[in-house]
């Protein structure tokens, strides 16, 4: 006999509940079904201690009851002619479904429909069954063992009861009465003897959907929702809508106890145990909007400060992995973030390479390009177009008799080394001058992102404090994981600068190794604080430090030699010329190594080495080891020379006045700090031929010094200085000069004519960006 003509409501759990029974007419129940069934009692599970996985769908047996109405239905209906089908159930949201709708479950039964659900245990009941009671009939369970029977009994309440709560909190009425509800199914999950992730998330979901569809709570409402949660947090990750609510709570009330109580043991799980903040980046989120909550206190970093040193623990190594990384995770986007603003509106913004090179935003500069005057050979002028890496395109400016060009075309490095007997010179300019870093691109954040950043600076200087997460953070940075603007931020580069000098003060290869950069042609921690980087704010302490600690622990010194001949050797000269020890050390052994080449270099490295006490004693005893360096310097000083940038009126007097420089016929003092004082020691060069003093502080008084003295001067570049009509009239003696770069002065039309008119040699000039243009 089928008996599963009405085994069934449909799909709508409404319909079921309001219209007819489950299996049909309402009549008594069979007898003995009632007086032998063991509800379900939480004292069940604490006598066993058993806990089970939620079940979401398994095999098992189901038979179907209706009530019977005549003698003959209870007959066909007692258990010696019942009929079982085998059948895959599936414990959905809403109702339990069989992979094969057919036969008793041909229709789903609603966790709605279901009044209850019980254990059989009585004489002569079927083995591991359990019963659920319906309008108008039973459905019988019987599983393959107890255990298996207990797992679908405490699976279908679970489900009824999750059920029964989505319903009653989502359209809610009275807020006492939802917290009272909210308070009971937290209960629930933590007393279930079901262990498994959806228990603790089901709860909280469903309390996530609540706050998401009720935004006009008030802030106690709010605080006493979180309390009642706050038991399930303890082990759980909070769910994305819950995360967005607790940042909310964290900005709008960062001085509330709700904030230390609640929120500190679920941020320290977030910590300890996240694996990806990727595939949740609110969790992330939440974690960065609790520290500021932490900052906002009256003890401010003091309270961070402490949560760093929870985090790590009490013993010299962390116990937990995972927090180290996820705190660097925290603190990059949380920096990040602070300069999105300018990042979103990047408009054809430099790039980190061109900010080094002293970009400046295209909203507010001039294009000050560099100038290549035309002359047949090699000067100085020309050399110095060579400094960026983006030329200018060949445009021909005419006036009368004065030609401009200008190049745009990609250079390739040039060569730091001659060969043998070849009298070629390499571009000195390029081997030892560094660009100024960007002073120009202003970075002005507003209150709370400037907080916002110093908050997580300073986490980072904390986390650099630790030494055996040191290592760890070094690999983490070495990439340079910030955005240039922040790069080219003054403030962060300064407070950065504390966890550069942990790195570098490290004795250990893992952790200095990681400022190098992570491939050949990228810039690393070691290039972005070096004299000139982007990020050098001293005199080069602190680089001195890096190559202090990275020359003692380099297994390839030579190769470590060459790259800061390549890229570093004006930096180098420039603090050898200010007496520190290392750097004479490492001008030394590029001496013996016979890493430079050229004549000229080499001679400028001695006259460098031999203008400070220390240097000379070092320089002596390499020669004692090596006399082809005195022959070298007694065939004369050299011809062409480049002070470093930053170097200053100090510097160049204390290297003029270290050697012999008769021969020189080519000075670059452009980008330097040197100003009209050091003219007194520039007349003293009487083979002087070609000066470049671009984007210098020399002026006028200079300029009426130099016209004096050095009447031979062919080439002079003025680009970007402060002069004036005052010193630039008093050119007019200096009769050999045939090309004069005057771009961005205080040039006026009058003088540029009277000037045309009194040296008649001058084949190029450049006054662009001034009165005469």
């Amino acid at each position: 006999m089928d008996l599963t003509s009405s085994a069934g409501g449909g799909g709508d759990p409404r319909q079921i509940e309001e219209t007819k029974p489950l299996l049909g007419g309402d009549v008594p129940a069979p007898e003995g079904a009632k007086p032998g069934a063991v509800p379900c009692r939480r004292a069940l599970l604490l006598c066993n201690g058993m806990r089970y996985k939620l079940l979401q769908e398994g095999d098992i047996q189901v038979c179907v009851i209706r009530h019977p109405r005549t003698f003959l239905s209870k007959i066909l209906t007692s258990k010696f002619l019942r009929r079982w089908e085998p059948h895959h159930l599936t414990l959905a949201d809403n109702s339990l479904a069989s992979a094969t709708p057919t036969g008793y479950m041909e229709n789903s039964v609603s966790y709605s429909a279901i009044e209850d659900v019980q254990l059989l245990s009585w004489e002569n009941a079927p083995k591991y069954c359990l019963q659920l009671t319906i309008p108008g009939g039973t459905v019988l369970l019987q599983a393959a063992n107890s255990y298996l029977r207990d797992q679908w009994f405490h699976s279908l309440q679970w489900k009824k009861k999750i059920y029964k709560y989505k319903k009653v909190l989502s359209n809610p009425s009275r807020w006492e009465v939802v917290l009272k509800e909210i308070r009971t199914l937290v209960d629930m999950a933590l007393t279930s003897p079901l262990q498994d992730d959806s228990i603790n998330q089901a709860p909280l979901e469903i309390v996530s959907k609540l706050l998401s569809e009720n935004t006009n709570l008030t802030t106690q409402e709010h605080e006493n929702i979180i309390v009642a949660i706050a038991p399930l947090l303890e082990n759980n990750h909070p769910p994305p809508d819950l995360c967005e609510f607790f940042c909310k709570h964290c900005r709008e009330r960062p001085r509330s106890m709700v904030v230390i109580e609640v929120f500190t043991p679920v941020v320290q799980r977030i910590l300890k145990h996240n694996m990806d903040f990727g595939k949740c980046p609110r969790l992330r989120l939440f974690t960065q909007e609790y520290i500021l909550a932490l900052n906002e206190l009256n003890a401010g970093m003091e309270v961070v400060k402490k949560f760093i040193q929870s985090m790590h623990g009490p013993t010299g190594h962390c116990p937990h992995p995972r927090v180290l990384p996820n705190l660097v995770a925290v603190c990059l986007a949380a920096i990040y973030s602070c300069y999105e603003e300018f990042i979103n509106s990047r408009d054809n913004s430099p790039s980190l390479k061109e900010i080094r090179n002293g970009c400046q935003q295209p909203c507010d500069r001039k294009p000050t390009l560099p100038l290549r005057l035309l002359h047949p050979s090699p000067d100085l002028v020309s050399q110095e177009a060579t400094l960026s890496e983006a030329r200018l395109k060949s445009v021909v400016v005419a006036s009368s008799e004065i030609h401009v060009e200008v190049e745009h075309t990609s250079t390739a490095k040039p060569a730091l080394t001659a060969s043998a007997g070849n009298d070629s010179e390499p571009n000195l300019i390029d081997c030892l001058m560094v660009s100024p870093a960007c002073s120009t691109m202003s970075i002005e954040l507003g209150p709370q992102a400037d907080r916002t950043l110093g908050c997580y600076v300073e986490i980072l200087k904390l986390l650099s404090d630790y030494d055996d997460w040191r290592p760890s953070l070094a690999s983490l940075l070495q990439p340079i994981p910030f955005p240039k603007e922040a790069l080219a931020h003054e403030k962060f580069t300064k407070e950065l600068k504390y966890v550069i000098q942990r790195f570098a003060e490290d004795p250990r290869q893992e952790v200095h190794s990681c400022l190098l950069s992570v491939r050949a042609g990228k810039d690393g921690w070691f290039q972005l604080y070096s004299p000139g980087g982007v990020a050098c704010d001293d005199d080069g302490e602190l680089f001195a430090s890096m190559v202090h600690i990275l020359m003692g622990s380099c297994y390839k010194t030579k190769k470590f030699l060459l790259s800061l001949a390549e890229n570093k050797l004006g930096p180098c000269m420039l603090l050898a010329l200010r007496g520190n020890q290392t750097m004479v050390e490492i001008l030394c052994l590029m001496l013996e190594y016979n890493i430079i080449d050229n004549n000229d270099t080499q001679l400028q490295i001695i006259s460098t080495l031999e203008s400070t006490g220390v240097g000379k004693r070092m320089y002596e005893q390499l020669c004692d080891r090596q006399r082809e360096l005195k022959e070298l310097q007694r065939k004369g000083g050299p011809t062409r020379l480049t002070l470093p940038s930053k170097s200053t009126d100090a510097d160049l007097a204390r290297l003029l006045s270290s050697g012999s420089f008769g021969n020189l016929e080519n000075l670059s003092l452009a980008f330097t700090n040197v100003t009209s004082a050091c003219a007194e020691h520039l007349i003293k060069l009487p083979s002087l031929k070609q000066l470049n003093l671009w984007s210098t502080q020399f002026g006028d008084a200079g300029l009426r010094l130099l016209s004096e003295h050095l009447t031979m001067l062919q080439v002079l570049n003025l680009c970007e200085t402060p002069v004036t009509d005052a010193g630039l009239l008093a050119l007019s003696s200096m009769k050999s000069l045939c090309s004069l770069n005057m771009n961005s002065t205080k040039l006026s039309a009058d003088t540029y004519e009277d000037l045309k008119a009194k040296l008649p040699n001058l084949k190029e000039v450049d006054v662009r960006y001034t009165e005469a243009w």
